[in-house]
């Protein structure tokens, strides 16, 4: 029987439409998944969001500007934040480049996310670089925070940062964004945002910056903590080369001049912004106070009714301060103190003084004295604070610390590591002359500059405002300014040097008081503007036994000094204490035709949008007809000519034979225009003063030790002339060498009446300011002072 024939069987076909519907149900559940995604994160799903008033508004700490007269940065006021933000168009095109060609090639392309290199940053696993925009790290910075190490919170974030970064994208321009970005960045070293970082690595602004020095700063955003280049300089060359590689790739730059850079070291010029360091540092200190007491004002308060924070909300201050001048000025007293504290040192050696640094005290009394100043100091007030008792808080004192100590080295200021008992570095410390300085125009009242001591760092203590010491031979022109207010005297007018004594229960004095020259001299007569040249006491005395010294104080109560003053005679040889700020503000009535102009230090206030919010009033009074102010002025200005005061003058007036004859000075100042001013020298040299005057500057420099019991032991250094008045000649000369200052040459402005005769000459060529019984000033032999 025959097989039946099967048929063949077809090869089976496959079916792909299955695979093809499942790709795309994936492809698009995945698209919508990240559509999603993207919708919950705008939707504050995955974490909140910035909403578009925070977008226009980002919440970043501001710090207070402190501006000077001529526009420049004294400091700022910050906690954390040492931010002053600037404008694009205040960024100089090589560091905007060295960004972009460093961070975001295709910045100007994207809208805030750059496809091509998220693709490659997945593709590569990173391996290649990232794709994080411009856009993208200030999002981050802004709003994101620091990068979760948990894996979806990170993606959460980077899906949270792509969304604001569109959102900016839209917001803002480029160069807005730009500008944000380099405001954001914290470079370190107290260097947040481009402009202080500028300032503190090169000293200089932001549009100053040249290539290497933008590429340098725009290196530091790969990591700034470890491309810091105070520790880790090598690193952050290699780094800045790679930037100018970058510069070079996307032709920025030419390879010749990248090259040339990479060569290069990073020359840096460290310029720390601390409130310890840098301009004005004691005028910042007052300025301080000054804001908070501004602050408190319920006038002074936001729109929302809150008070303003001086630390965070980017307010300026506008101040009356020149930075030229406080250069000048701080510069002359780093030029002085080093001499001078040398010659102190020299004097206070063990085996020249046992009590060094202190004279006139026994061990008892400098124990006393030491233990005082444990209980004022900081170091007794925190452990005060941590419960410890007194009996713990002075053995304390005795157990050897680290610290860090000041230090003249060379003629500069020096911070040396060291080891040392707490009570030895207290009786180091007060072994330090100290300083105190003012500038201020008379005709406005505007305080040019301000120095309150010679190292902020170590001697916090402002002795501008706040010290106040005894004035010594400064308070006599307040004397003679009565006395012709009052008597109509004339510089011309003579009185005998012989000694004086006012009698007991006269004017409240409750024992006679005898006054004599500390020359010794008393024989003839002598003209008021010889007897202020020259200082001389008994004259003074006489003057005061004339008109009382109730009218003096109340002359010095018109002129500005605000502390009470005992009406006793005795103040006409300066046994008031008065601060540097009262003096400087009382001599500048005579010099302002004798209207007192209440000092100014801030113009105005203005908030981080340029808003006003302050405004200062000058406060005047007229405390002097213009003639007696005058004629004062003119009394004193005798001393710079024949008193001590004359070694300003490179001619001064000496007395050989009975001849008065000019003589070369020796002294290196060597002005030759109008000055009026006076010296002082407290008792037993514990206090040297020099106020100087031209027509439209009054300056008050002081000199002294923390403690009266540490001073000179003769006047040939203790004296004002030698102590204070080098400061104020140094000082004078780089301000008339800088032009652009204008500060008069001129002579002091003469009323059209002038009924009281001035035509008299001062034939005296010595200074004998002293409260008490010593020899007189030596103004010989010093001429490096």
């Amino acid at each position: 029987m025959a097989k039946k024939k099967t048929a063949k069987s077809k090869p089976e076909v496959l079916d792909f439409t299955k695979y093809i519907r499942w790709f795309w149900m994936l492809f698009t559940g995945g698209i919508l998944a990240i559509v999603l995604l993207f919708l919950f994160a705008s939707w504050g799903l995955l974490g909140e969001m910035p909403d578009y008033t925070r977008l226009e508004n980002p919440e970043t700490n501001l710090a207070t500007e402190i501006i000077s007269s001529d526009n420049k940065t004294l400091g700022k006021f910050y906690f954390d934040d040492n931010r002053t933000p600037i404008d694009y168009e205040d960024l100089p095109k090589n560091l905007v480049d060295a960004l972009v060609a460093t961070e975001d090639a295709r910045y100007y392309e994207h809208s805030g996310i750059d496809g091509r290199g998220t693709l490659r940053a997945f593709a590569f696993l990173g391996q290649r670089g990232g794709a994080s925009t411009i856009s993208q790290q200030l999002s981050r910075q802004l709003f994101v925070g620091v990068a979760s190490q948990n894996i979806i919170e990170r993606l959460t974030q980077k899906i949270k940062e792509w969304v604001i970064a569109i959102r900016l994208e839209r917001q803002y321009t480029k160069e807005e964004i730009i500008a944000m970005y380099f405001n954001i960045y914290d470079f370190g070293n107290n260097g947040d945002g481009i402009r202080s970082a500028s300032r503190i690595y090169f000293g200089k602004e932001p549009k100053d910056l040249d290539l290497k020095e933008s590429a340098m700063l725009v290196g530091m955003f790969k990591n700034s903590s470890l491309y810091n280049p105070r520790r880790n300089p090598v690193g952050v060359k290699n780094r800045r080369n790679v930037v100018l590689a970058q510069m070079m790739k996307y032709d920025f730059i030419i390879e010749q001049v990248k090259d040339s850079l990479q060569k290069t070291e990073l020359d840096l010029n460290y310029s720390p912004e601390s409130h310890r360091e840098g301009m004005a540092t004691y005028f910042r200190e007052y300025l301080r106070s000054f804001m908070k007491d501004w602050v408190k004002d319920e006038k002074n308060r936001k729109p929302d009714g809150t008070k303003y924070n001086i630390n965070s909300d980017g307010l300026k201050v506008f101040t009356t301060i020149d930075s030229r001048m406080q250069h000048y000025a701080e510069e002359a007293v780093a030029q002085h103190m080093p001499r001078l504290q040398a010659e102190f040192d020299n004097q206070n050696t063990p085996d020249r003084n046992k009590t060094a640094p202190f004279l006139e005290l026994n061990q008892s009394e400098i124990n006393t004295l030491l233990r005082n100043g444990m209980r004022r100091g900081e170091r007794w007030r925190i452990l005060k604070k941590q419960g410890k008792s007194d009996k713990e808080i002075m053995a304390s004192f005795d157990k050897p610390v680290e610290m860090e100590i000041f230090k003249w080295v060379d003629g500069k200021a020096s911070y040396v590591d060291t080891v040392m008992k707490p009570m030895d570095s207290m009786r180091y410390y007060k072994s330090f002359l100290r300083t105190g300085m003012m500038s201020m125009d008379p005709l406005t009242g505007h305080v040019k500059a301000w120095v309150g001591g010679m190292n902020y760092r170590h001697f916090q203590y402002d002795m501008v405002k706040q010290g106040k010491r005894q004035v010594g031979s400064t308070f006599k022109p307040f004397v003679y300014a009565t006395a012709i207010d009052q008597l109509q005297y004339s510089p011309c007018d003579s009185f005998p040097r012989s000694p004086i004594t006012i009698e007991a229960n006269k004017f409240g004095n409750p024992e006679p008081w005898t006054v004599k020259n500390n020359d010794l001299k008393y024989s003839g007569f002598q003209t008021l503007k010889d007897a202020l040249a020259t200082s001389t006491n008994t004259v003074t005395a006489r003057i005061m036994n004339e008109i009382g010294p109730q009218p003096v104080v109340e002359m010095a109560k018109k002129l500005g000094i605000e502390q009470d003053i005992l009406p006793v005679p005795a103040i006409a040889l300066g046994t008031p204490d008065i601060s540097v700020y009262e003096m400087v503000a009382a001599y500048s009535t005579f010099a302002n035709k004798g209207v007192y102009n209440k000092p100014v230090m801030v113009t105005r206030i203005e908030d981080k949008n340029g808003t006003v919010l302050y405004q200062f009033a000058p406060e005047s009074k007229d405390v002097l007809s213009e003639e007696v102010a005058y004629v004062t002025v003119n009394l004193m200005e005798g001393v710079t000519k024949a008193g001590s005061g004359g070694r300003l003058r490179s001619v001064g007036v000496d007395k050989y034979n009975g001849m008065y004859r000019e003589i070369m000075t020796g002294y290196p100042y060597q002005f030759t225009n109008p000055i009026a001013g006076k010296t002082g020298t407290t008792q037993n040299q514990s206090d040297g003063w020099f106020m100087g005057m031209v027509p439209n500057l009054v300056t008050g420099v002081w000199v002294g030790a923390e403690d009266r019991a540490a001073h000179f032991k003769t006047t040939k250094y203790g004296q004002g002339a030698s102590m204070a008045l080098p400061i104020w000649g140094l000082y004078m000369k780089a301000c008339y060498a800088d032009k652009t200052l204008k500060v008069s040459t001129s002579e002091f402005e003469k009323p059209s009446q002038l009924s009281i005769n001035i035509d008299c000459e001062v034939t005296s060529d010595d200074d004998t300011s002293n409260t008490s019984n010593n020899n007189n000033e030596d103004v010989d032999d010093f001429s490096d002072f």
